[in-house]
């Protein structure tokens, strides 16, 4: 059984203890009782109470609760990471109560929280793992902090502009010599504090440099030629590279690399660099290149598309358990594909991530001449299925996958026979049931719809598309068919062929996309009303679905899919038209578990309809509203925002005029931010020059998951990080 730890269930254990009468047992006469489950039950459920209400709320109950409140398992890991109501003075209070025991803690993303208050980690002496990504931290300030570390063997930091490794203490620098796995954020020229761990096995990088300065100065991977220190890979394991957009983060990595270049670890299992765009290979890169296909064997994959394409580097690379691939963006056909990965006597059993996204001949043929209409060749499809069976994580988006006809050849019926898949993307053209008709012209989305008469008005519920039940027919398309067979999936992505955001992760903003695949007009309300078939469903995209016309799929996926967490909606329907507002309403009344809404429709109207609506969603944390054209009502913002007391990311970015906005964002951060410590809102005009300005001094930890659109499917290999 999943537990979820929700405000209710706090309620209901606060009212429990409070009727008991202290003593360290239960009351034997009432059965019901809460503190009547075992200790092991007890603890179980208490694993999923958020660090400072277990500590500063919980354990003050009742006496048994105390003594349960403080077991080792409990105390061993403390996770702060979306605990958007731990403040200053309780996080203080939680390390001074259990400092001594906490062994692994999180503060990823507590940007709310000061410098000062991070320092009280140094209390934590016994830690042997700690994660402070986008906590606030100088050069002496993680010197103070590691110095009183002496146990710590893992370790993700943030590296900002004025950072100076000359400021680190000789205690600092010894503890990062036992540091054997790094995560470090970029956000500026600099080798960070990679020279000082002369051990490590893993390391992750993330460079998040800016071209400019906001003075409008130009930055320069120079700044790094000269430091006296360089990083020393002997003993390197992993090594993960992950570059935004921009020249200047190309440049630092080429000289991470060199030195790898020059010694590649022979214990080197995992190389993977993501890169948005084109990377020219160069001498230094072919030289490690070579030298890993002649010393190392792999267990993951990931290099520019441009080192791939035109290349016969994947036949001369060794692996030995591979369990996940990137291939993303490259030119690899099918052919290449089935030689270079699948074939070559290599067992990929063990393969649980695949990522193809972007590869737009890797299912099909080898042909330089192929057509984003022409079918797949399902042969090799099939072949990677039986290749690789144990797939969890596979990512196919960003690509025209057309099906031909014919039984058993549709794409969806081939994946159906991965049973253990838990992320799926996939382009929205690959779930249609068969190919147009070559004698019958595509029918408009327009001539769709039922009539229902001149003028008059209909409430969109649960009965517009029957969904499938067990008193019901069961529906017979292929797409449904394959959410049958992997019941257990966690994540999935429907994303048009041709789909562009207006506000990308890794990609340019493009004002005039594409329009949606002739394919995709198949696609509609019923074969979204299909996914509420997905009990365990906790993530949900769905982007470019032109055929939605009355978003009563929407419903049956509110009703059926009690777990979801995140949802991305993108421009469903008509593009110049909002037609599925009333199935959206619906279905946000019945989202109790919803955490993040991000919503990006052209001339969307958010109403006071549209935000009672999302009230109704109690868990809400994280919104983020994008809308060319669009209008919102600012008295319902508020309202909303008095209603929905979890949310603390509000990002709206509409047509509406500048002074509207800041009027707006001036008003909610007067009236909420005292209340929540980690509030952040954003609300500006979409199109205006000074976006990106705006945009850059949101936290990362919202941008890189709520505010910007990428698919997240496979984007990493699983538990790449703690």
């Amino acid at each position: 059984m999943c537990w979820g730890w929700t405000e209710e269930n706090a309620g209901q254990l606060l009212l429990c203890c409070d009727t008991c009468d202290d003593s360290d047992t239960a009351p034997v006469a009432d059965s019901a009782h809460l503190l009547g489950f075992s200790d092991e039950i007890l603890l179980h459920i208490l694993s999923h109470v958020p660090s400072t209400d277990l500590v500063l709320n919980v354990r003050r109950t009742c006496r048994k609760l105390a003594a349960l409140c403080l077991d080792k398992s409990l105390t061993h890991t403390v996770l702060l990471q979306k605990d958007y109501e731990a403040s200053e003075d309780k996080v203080k209070r939680l390390v001074k109560e259990i400092g001594r025991d906490v062994q692994q803690l999180s503060m990823a993303g507590c940007y709310w929280l000061s410098g000062t208050t991070v320092e009280h980690v140094a209390r934590c002496r016994g830690l042997v793992r700690v994660n402070l990504s986008g906590c606030p931290l100088t050069s002496l300030r993680l010197s103070k902090v590691l110095s009183a570390l002496p146990h710590l063997r893992s370790l993700a930091i943030d590296v900002s502009p004025g950072f100076d490794a000359s400021q680190l203490s000789s205690e600092c620098k010894a503890t990062l010599s036992r540091v054997r796995e790094l995560k470090q954020t970029l956000y500026t020229p600099s080798y960070g504090v990679v020279p000082c761990c002369t051990s490590l096995e893993k390391l992750l990088l993330y460079f998040e440099i800016l071209d400019r300065t906001r003075e409008g100065a130009v930055l320069s991977g120079q700044l790094m030629v000269g430091q006296s220190n360089v990083p020393h890979y002997q003993h390197l394991r992993v090594f993960y590279a992950r570059l935004a957009p921009g020249y200047i983060n190309q440049e630092v990595v080429r000289l991470y690399l060199a030195v790898l270049s020059d010694r590649t670890p022979e214990n080197l299992h995992a190389f993977l660099i993501s890169v948005p765009g084109s990377f020219a290979e160069s001498g230094a890169t072919r030289n490690l290149l070579e030298s890993m296909a002649r010393n190392v064997a792999l267990d993951a994959l990931q290099l520019p598309k441009s080192w791939l394409n035109g290349s016969a580097l994947l036949q001369h690379m060794k692996f030995s358990s591979p369990f996940y691939f990137s291939f993303s963006r490259c030119a690899l056909s099918g052919g290449h594909l089935l030689q270079r990965v699948i074939d070559g006597g290599r067992d990929l059993q063990s393969l649980a991530g695949l990522n193809l996204s972007g590869c737009a001949h890797c299912l099909a043929p080898d042909c330089l001449l192929r057509k984003a209409e022409d079918d797949i060749d399902p042969a090799i499809l099939e072949a990677l299925v039986a290749a690789c069976p144990n797939l969890r994580h596979l990512n196919l988006s960003a690509a025209h996958h057309h099906s031909p006809a014919g039984p058993s050849q549709h794409l969806c019926q081939l994946l159906a026979r991965l049973p253990h898949l838990r992320s799926l993307s996939l382009p929205v053209c690959a779930v249609a049931d068969s190919p147009p008709r070559a004698d019958r012209a595509p029918i408009p989305p327009t001539m769709r719809a039922v009539p229902r008469g001149f003028g008059k008005k209909v409430r969109i519920g649960v009965q517009s598309v029957p969904f499938p039940g067990p008193a019901g027919p069961q529906p017979s398309s292929v797409f449904w068919s394959l959410l049958k067979n992997v019941p257990f999936l966690d994540r999935l992505e429907l994303i048009g062929s041709n789909f562009s955001s207006a506000m990308p992760r890794n990609e340019p903003a493009i004002r005039n996309s594409l329009p949606p695949c002739s394919r995709a007009q198949s696609v509609g309300d019923a074969e979204v009303a299909a996914i509420g078939q997905l009990a365990f469903l906790r993530h949900l995209t769905l982007a470019q679905l032109p055929s939605i016309l009355t978003g009563s799929g929407l419903v049956s996926i509110g009703l059926q899919c009690q777990q979801l967490q995140s949802l991305s909606l993108a421009h469903l329907g008509l593009m110049g038209k909002v037609v599925y507002m009333s199935g959206l309403s619906d279905m946000l009344k019945h989202c109790k578990r919803l955490k993040d809404l991000r919503l990006e429709q052209p001339y969307f109207s958010a109403n006071a309809q549209f935000f009672q609506a999302l009230s109704q969603c109690s868990a809400l944390q994280r919104l983020c509203l994008v809308s060319r054209s669009g209008t919102l009502q600012p008295e319902a913002v508020l309202a909303f925002m008095a209603r929905c007391l979890h949310v603390v990311v509000c990002h709206l970015f509409t047509g509406e005029s500048l002074s509207t906005c800041r009027s707006l964002q001036q008003a909610l951060l007067r009236s909420f931010q005292a209340e929540r410590p980690a509030l952040n809102v954003v609300v500006f005009p979409l199109l205006h020059e000074g976006l990106t300005d705006v945009i850059r001094d949101v936290p990362m930890v919202h941008l890189d998951e709520v505010t910007l659109f990428k698919s997240r499917v496979a984007e990493e290999p699983p538990n790449l990080w703690w």
